[in-house]
Formats: C-alpha cells, sequence, structure tokens
C-alpha cells in the first residue's frame, strides 16, 4: 500500500503536473472505484486543480468551486501519467482515466480485490469529514506523539498503523520503524518507558523522512512508476529470512490475514519468537520460542 512516502512522492509529481490545469473528462473503467453520488463527476469537467493535499493515504485534488475528488490507493493501487487521452489498460487492471489539459493519470490496481476507492465531494466539512483524524507525525512534538501513542493500550504494530492515531504509516513503514527503534511489534503502548517513546519518535520521523528522500531521488523528477511494497534497502519488511543489516541474523515474520509483521528477534524481541497465529495453534508446545530452538528444529 502507498504509504506517507509514496503518496508525498506522488503528489509533488502531480503538483508540477495538473496543478493550474483544467480536468476535461472523468473516464471510469469500473462502477464500483466511485464510492459517492453526489457531487456527480460531471460536475468537474472543465475546472481547474488549485490544490493538491495528503490525508492520511489518501491524495485529495481541489478543483474550483470547492469539489474535491479524494482518491485512495489501498493495497494495490497505482498511478500513471500518460500523454493526453491514454487508453486505461485493458483487462481489470485499468480503473480509471483523468484526462486533464496537459495529460491523462491512469488509475491501475493488480489482482482481483478491487479496494481503491474514488470520493467526489463539495466543500471543505464534507472533505475532513473522510480524514480518520490521524496525528501528522512529521509536524507533531514528542509530547503530542505520547499523548497520542499512549491514549490506548495497543500494540505498537497496532498503533502505528492505526490511521486514527497516526496518519500515514501502514504495514511497511512500520515494520521498518520498529526495526530502527529497535522495538517488539507487540509490545504494549501504555508500558513503554519514556526513553522508548521517544526513541520511538526520532524512528518515526527519520524513517518516513529518509525514505521520502529516497522515492525523490529514485523518482529523478519523473512521475513515480515504481511504487511497492517491497524496496531494496529496507531492514526487514520483505525480508523474512534474510540476514538483519544491523546484527546478521535471520529476519522472521507474523503472518494475519493479507498482511505480515517482519521484524529481527536479536535486535526487537530479545531473541525472542514471536507466535504466528495460525502456525502457534497448530504446533502449541513445539513451537520454537527463540532463535536457537528454530535452528535446532531446522537441523533435526
Amino acid at each position: 500500500m502507498p504509504e506517507l512516502p509514496d503518496v508525498t512522492v506522488y503528489i509533488e509529481a502531480l503538483e508540477k503536473r495538473v496543478l493550474g490545469e483544467r480536468l476535461e473528462a472523468i473516464r471510469l473503467a469500473s462502477p464500483f472505484l466511485l464510492r459517492t453520488a453526489a457531487p456527480a463527476l460531471s460536475e468537474f469537467e472543465g475546472r481547474r486543480v488549485l490544490e493538491l493535499r495528503r490525508i492520511g493515504k489518501r491524495i485529495a485534488f481541489g478543483f474550483d468551486g470547492e469539489l474535491w475528488l479524494v482518491l485512495h490507493l489501498m493495497i494495490a493501487g497505482r498511478l500513471h501519467w500518460k500523454p493526453a487521452g491514454a487508453a486505461t489498460p485493458g483487462g481489470r487492471r485499468g480503473l480509471a482515466a483523468f484526462d486533464f489539459s496537459s495529460g491523462t493519470l491512469i488509475l491501475t490496481e493488480a489482482g482481483t480485490k478491487k479496494r481503491a476507492a474514488l470520493h467526489a465531494v463539495r466543500g471543505n466539512e464534507a472533505l475532513a469529514e473522510i480524514d480518520p483524524g490521524g496525528l501528522e507525525v512529521l509536524e507533531a512534538d514528542l509530547p503530542a506523539f505520547q499523548a497520542r501513542l499512549t491514549s490506548a493500550n495497543h500494540t505498537l504494530k497496532r498503533a502505528l498503523t492505526d490511521p486514527r492515531l497516526f496518519s500515514g504509516i501502514g504495514n511497511a513503514y512500520s515494520d521498518e520503524i520498529l526495526h530502527a527503534a529497535q522495538l517488539s511489534p507487540v509490545a504494549l503502548t501504555q508500558k513503554l518507558p519514556d526513553e522508548q517513546i521517544a526513541r520511538l519518535f526520532e524512528a518515526v520521523r527519520e524513517t518516513l523522512r529518509s525514505w521520502t528522500d529516497r522515492l525523490r531521488e529514485e523518482a529523478g523528477g519523473g512521475f513515480p512508476e515504481k511504487v511497492t511494497a517491497f524496496r531494496d534497502g529496507m531492514a526487514v519488511h520483505g525480508r523474512y529470512g534474510q540476514p538483519c543489516p544491523r546484527c546478521g541474523g535471520p529476519v522472521q515474520r507474523i503472518r494475519y490475514a493479507d498482511n505480515e509483521t517482519n521484524y529481527c528477534p536479536t535486535c526487537q524481541t530479545g531473541g525472542k519468537l514471536l507466535a504466528d497465529r495460525s502456525l502457534s495453534r497448530l504446533m502449541k508446545k513445539d513451537w520454537p520460542r527463540t532463535l536457537e530452538e528454530l535452528e535446532l528444529r531446522k537441523r533435526a
């Protein structure tokens, strides 16, 4: 899923291409993309883009007349900038084309589960209703971060990825943040000492800023076409079984539903293997508790 760094770079690229430009037409290839009935999409045609905003992981296009189009890419949605009038890809991938006076923005979504969403709203009050209300960590200070983090007793992984608590952080960058802070993904927020909260705060800011800079450099002034949740240079996310760049130990994972948490036991959990829900329930007492036990079982 595109998260804060990816969405920021998308918006910066879009500002160069559509800010001040007129939206000439919207071509929907999938009727399920649009999640609102009013205002009609025809009301946007002929209007100019006055502003772009990031709302959590969403991209908001502001038009004259206080009209907004809000695009949520979800897990597999991606944007592509093409010459004016370009066709949407065939098959199920192509969801929509937005024809601007400067070119065409294509929305695609891989996979069979279509989760990307487009909302059309009128006025800032309606726009605010779409915002889950997460804290903008890059704009916050430590006391505000600590207050939001400890407002409920959740695991760190759940807290960081809750859009009502923190804005723009998802599965991938939460793994990287927790590895940078050397904290367990299942540590409870209300039991963290102040020193660990401060360390987490700095890790959040440094991770998001550094990856935003990396993605800008990768785009090289062009439109970002290689948006992915799995990137070379990530410490743990998507690196199950590979060596941790800090200690060299094998990266482990917890799998659940469509997501997984990647972590380094040596750096983050004192060598303890966290229980994978499905496997640990199946194996029960046979579930290895440490990396040493895991290695012994592999050799048996």
